[in-house]
């Protein structure tokens, strides 16, 4: 596709985007203001939820009220004002920290393994039957036993994100490295180049798009585990926030969280989507 219509493709795009996000802004405003008052919740929850029993306008907040809180939030988005009141910027600044510190040991382990099963088959054979065994096991599971082993819930999150985040590198690092085009690396045997410079001249960069795809894999899998994860260990980070705000009864701040979740997903998959593609040449 040419410059020219590849421009006019992405102009169009963003208008068609921004068209539907205003008729998703208008339908929502029209319908929380179209739902009226709710009746008064039950005291017996209320009182069980943290709240009290009160009724209000609408029983879900509207754009402009999130608008607002987003506003709130920006002003001073790293107040502590004690254990379970700590800004939004605070609990985002601890579970990018835990993803970062899980994805990246995950990265150690599952690229140099992965490379190890991609370039000799008998390893990869050998190693087959715990990687299927383990593989579909859910990240969460593996929480109590951290817990128990671990006993600190932020290193135990931390590992669950690291246990996540292995299968999708690992597996895809095996398959670019086992799929390098059988000819170049007769090329490079005839040359006598060696194994370990064989392995970064040739079948790295052969392989290092499928690499960067098994990683955006797995970076979208760590964030979504990370807000469980949190859910579960409490304490800080931003699924403990959505968690605290729901006790509080603070739908605006559930809101506000899952806007924030979805916009640093969004830029985490989009800079190992740039990444990818600095690493893709047509052959």
């Amino acid at each position: 596709m040419q410059a020219p219509a590849r421009a006019s493709l992405s102009r169009r795009a963003a208008l068609l985007s921004l068209g539907l996000l205003a008729a998703f802004l208008v339908a929502w405003h029209v319908g929380t203001r179209a739902a009226g008052p709710v009746q008064a919740m039950d005291p017996d929850y209320a009182a069980l939820m943290g709240g009290t029993a009160t009724t209000g306008r609408s029983a879900m907040p509207g754009p402009l009220e999130v608008g607002a809180t987003i506003w709130q939030h920006l002003r001073d988005p790293f107040y502590d004002r004690g254990p379970n009141d700590k800004g939004i910027g605070i609990q985002l600044a601890h579970s990018v920290g835990r993803v970062a510190l899980g994805y990246g040991l995950a990265v150690l382990v599952a690229i140099p393994v992965g490379f190890l099963i991609g370039m000799s088959p008998l390893v990869g054979r050998a190693l087959d039957p715990y990687i299927q065994i383990l593989k579909p096991v859910s990240p969460l599971a593996w929480m109590p036993l951290a817990l128990y082993t671990i006993k600190d819930s932020g290193l135990s999150a931390i590992f669950v994100i690291f246990v996540c985040s292995l299968w999708p590198m690992l597996i895809n690092t095996a398959f670019g490295v086992a799929s390098t085009r059988r000819e170049w690396l007769d090329v490079a045997r005839t040359l006598e180049v060696g194994p370990l410079r064989r392995a970064l001249t040739v079948v790295l960069p052969a392989a290092a798009p499928t690499i960067l795809t098994g990683m955006r894999i797995s970076i979208g899998i760590a964030w979504l585990v990370i807000v469980a994860a949190e859910m579960l260990v409490g304490g800080t980070g931003i699924g403990y926030f959505v968690w605290n705000e729901w006790n509080n009864l603070s739908i605006t701040n559930v809101i506000t969280s899952i806007l924030v979740i979805g916009l640093v997903g969004m830029l985490l998959d989009q800079g190992l989507a740039r990444a990818q593609r600095l690493v893709t040449f047509p052959e």
